[in-house]
């Protein structure tokens, strides 16, 4: 998979691409496509190509609905066109959505389960879709199941482009291993970034047979942060 990423210098492109696809820096090989220099009327930019994941997409992992459940793709899902009217709606809102937003994209079914649609999104901006932490991804899916609600109130939408939402998730749990890491090293406890609960849940769940930590949640609203505590 691939995106691009623009800034005044290399290094502030990778950063860039580092906060809006929430990778680490050795997670992906980056390509310069344009470099212009500064001039007295023109500021310098530098334009990249960020390379992540795998090509091969076959995975038996889950990754996040919403919030707080898991997706959790369907083993044999084979199709990816919309199979009734409901779906041929959704997929339509979708792309409309997208395209009112100013992008151009389309979306496709990436798996059904029980009352559970997931949409793919491909689209050439798909970097700026996926937003800072997925929050235009989440923005999105939002606004697509209180459409959906309106067709079928049983129905939940999951939106997600690049595999995104998996690929956050394995961040999270990989985060979570390092900090419990140093708690345990140092014994001192750390607080984690503010998460939604579906997130929170992941890091609880994680770390809850590591021995010598525990967890706890702290904060208001919906987006609260996780303490990582050392216990003897």
């Amino acid at each position: 998979m691939q995106c691009d990423f623009e800034g005044r210098t290399e290094q502030e492109a990778i950063d860039k691409a580092i906060q809006e696809l929430g990778l680490e820096r050795d997670e992906f090989d980056v390509e310069i496509l344009e470099s212009s220099k500064k001039g007295f009327f023109k500021k310098g930019n530098v334009k990249i190509r960020v390379y992540y994941g795998s090509d091969d997409s076959s995975s038996s992992d889950e990754s996040d609905v919403n919030f707080d459940e898991p997706i959790g793709e369907v083993s044999g899902f084979c199709n990816p066109d919309p199979e009734n009217e409901n779906e041929r709606k959704i997929i339509g809102f979708v792309e409309t959505l997208i395209s009112k937003m100013g992008y151009s994209g389309s979306a496709s079914i990436s798996f059904r389960r029980d009352s559970k649609i997931g949409i793919s999104i491909e689209s050439s901006d798909s970097s700026i879709l996926i937003g800072r932490k997925g929050k235009n991804l989440d923005a999105i899916q939002l606004v697509a199941n209180v459409y959906a609600g309106n067709l079928d109130p049983d129905l939940k939408i999951v939106i997600d482009s690049e595999n995104y939402r998996m690929r956050h998730e394995e961040q999270i749990i990989r985060n979570a291993y390092k900090t419990a890491e140093i708690v345990r090293r140092t014994g001192r406890s750390r607080l984690l970034d503010p998460m939604n609960p579906f997130e929170r849940r992941l890091v609880h769940t994680a770390l809850n047979d590591v021995e010598g930590v525990d967890t706890k949640s702290e904060g208001e609203g919906l987006y609260k942060q996780v303490r990582i505590i050392p216990v003897k």
